[in-house]
């Protein structure tokens, strides 16, 4: 070959490189859209077994199961529930988020990181606390105090992210037009916390439906109990798929509703320039009674709890601490939490990188299906996946493979956004440098994207885990016979009135959380640059 003959040809590979990265990129693409429309088809097995269900069970069985007494006295102590719980969280999310934020009140970042600390404790270990505590506490109205100090952190923590991300130029100007502070905040800054206040009330209302411990200790009848308590002591296939119709509809219409409310008005800022940090109001005298809200929610979140647990801590003595049962029931958890993590971080990459990399109308049928699933109760695809391998998949029935399955399904969303999160911040030119180097696609975002993206994928593994840790229901109707987790033993004990021996496993379920609480809050404060 000639000398003038190498650098045409050298050339020419070079020139036909974009059309081979563009033919891989493609071939990664349709690879993975078929992963993620795999994960999407087992995410609709849920909403598929209650249609499928009531199509089999027949109009006149089913309308004779739905329209009873009984399903109407549930759906008022449901209504009730989400009528009494939302208003006072928002309320409380709302001024304390600006206490911590937007005020001068003394020890604001010690408040801030104790609003969010509830976060650590199961709802159904404070309801545990509390009964302990006080043994009357019975009935609507204690469910929904307990519920307000357990879910209250999940409004607090979007309303003070979005306080923080505030431009205070449109505050300053209705203030120059004589607005008084308190007609500012109603005006400029509430509106603008739609969001937030939407997204978290949400959060919150599914989390109502879908508990299950918390209600069933403070006696309080909800569909998600009777569910279980269906299931637990007849097996009536029928009367409990019903009910989780009824559940599955209240979900959609929840959902439904926030998406009305919420809207499609913006709120981003359009000027020049870069918004400046919002300056901290002075509370001048009121500054200590300020202080009273946070330190009775801290009292009342946190205080009782670890009260409660000390009393029964130190009234249990030495006799209490089993070291192999503990050991055991750790060991399990710690096996399922990173069993579970592991398995939905692994189905959700597929669709958190399509997302990023290759967004369209049809992945985003695919990316709703994948969110979906998160707003249904674990006893609506605990109930679907015991029907489903009874009848068609009987020998994994109770299996370890089955209890995965559902904690995937569960905690799919979780995974799916802090995924997303991490692959948007890694720069799609590494990933096509590694490409055009010979990395075939799959590896490249395994060696690369994955790799670069890993504080992201640590965070949402954690937060997975976290779930899994104090999960219990799905737990308890699928896990295969034997299973000790520190949540299945502490339920065990409760209801057999042992609230002493109960409290090390709730210790322990705590200190699990904890760490991963911390990592939330940082990541919060992180996010706003502060």
């Amino acid at each position: 070959m000639s000398v003038q003959a190498q650098p045409l040809r050298a050339y020419a590979v070079i020139a036909t490189q974009p059309l081979r990265l563009r033919r891989v990129r493609q071939l990664a693409a349709k690879s993975l859209f078929g992963l993620a429309a795999l994960v999407s088809l087992v995410t609709l097995l849920p909403l598929g077994f209650i249609l499928w269900i009531t199509l089999q069970t027949g109009w006149e069985t089913a309308s004779a199961l739905i329209f009873r007494p009984r399903v109407g006295e549930l759906l008022v102590n449901t209504a009730l529930l989400e009528v009494l719980t939302l208003p006072p969280c928002i309320v409380l999310a709302v001024a304390l988020a600006w206490l911590t934020e937007r005020s001068d009140v003394p020890g604001a970042r010690l408040w801030s990181w104790l609003a969010v600390a509830p976060l650590a404790i199961p709802a159904f270990v404070q309801s545990y606390a509390w009964v302990g505590v006080a043994p009357g506490m019975h009935g609507l109205f204690a469910a929904v105090f307990v519920s307000v100090l357990a879910y209250l952190p999940f409004l607090y923590l979007p309303v003070a992210a979005q306080l923080r991300h505030l431009d205070p130029a449109m505050e300053d100007a209705a203030a120059s037009l004589g607005l008084a502070p308190w007609r500012v905040f109603l005006r400029v800054v509430l509106p603008q916390l739609r969001i937030a206040l939407c997204g978290g009330s949400l959060l919150i209302g599914l989390h109502l439906l879908a508990e299950y411990g918390l209600y069933a200790m403070i006696r309080f009848d909800t569909f998600t109990t009777a569910i279980v308590d269906q299931f637990q002591s007849s097996y009536n296939g029928p009367a409990a798929n019903m009910l989780a119709g009824v559940l599955v509809l209240s979900c959609l219409g929840l959902l439904g509703l926030e998406l009305l409310i919420r809207g499609d008005a913006r709120y981003a800022r359009v000027g020049s320039g870069a918004p400046r940090p919002a300056s901290r109001r002075s509370l001048g005298r009121a500054r200590g009674i300020a202080v009273l809200l946070p330190l009775t929610l801290s009292g009342l979140a946190l205080g009782v709890p670890a009260y409660a647990l000390g009393r029964w801590l130190i009234a249990g003595g030495s006799e209490i601490w089993q070291a192999r049962e503990l050991a055991a029931a750790f060991g399990e958890t710690l096996f399922y939490a990173v069993g579970g993590a592991l398995a939905t971080t692994l189905a959700a990459i597929p669709m958190a990188w399509l997302s990023v990399r290759a967004p369209g109308r049809l992945q985003r049928v695919l990316e709703g299906c994948h969110y979906y699933v998160g707003a249904l109760p674990g006893v609506v695809v605990a109930l679907a996946l015991v029907t489903i391998t009874v009848r068609v998949a009987l020998p994994l029935y109770q299996t370890v493979a089955t209890v995965l399955l559902a904690y995937g399904l569960m905690f799919l969303p979780r995974a799916l956004v802090g995924l997303r999160a991490g692959i948007a911040q890694v720069p799609v030119e590494l990933e096509r440098a590694a490409i055009a180097l010979g990395r075939r696609p799959v590896g490249a975002i395994l060696s690369v994207t994955m790799r670069l993206a890993a504080p992201g994928v640590a965070a949402c593994m954690a937060l997975v885990a976290m779930g899994v840790t104090t999960e219990l229901t799905a737990t308890l109707m699928l896990a295969p016979n034997g299973t000790r987790t520190l949540a299945t033993e502490f339920w065990a004990l409760t209801n057999e009135l042992d609230y002493a021996a109960a409290a090390p496993y709730a210790a322990l379920m705590i200190a699990l959380s904890l760490p991963l609480t911390a990592l939330l809050h940082a990541q919060s404060r992180r996010v706003a640059g502060q």
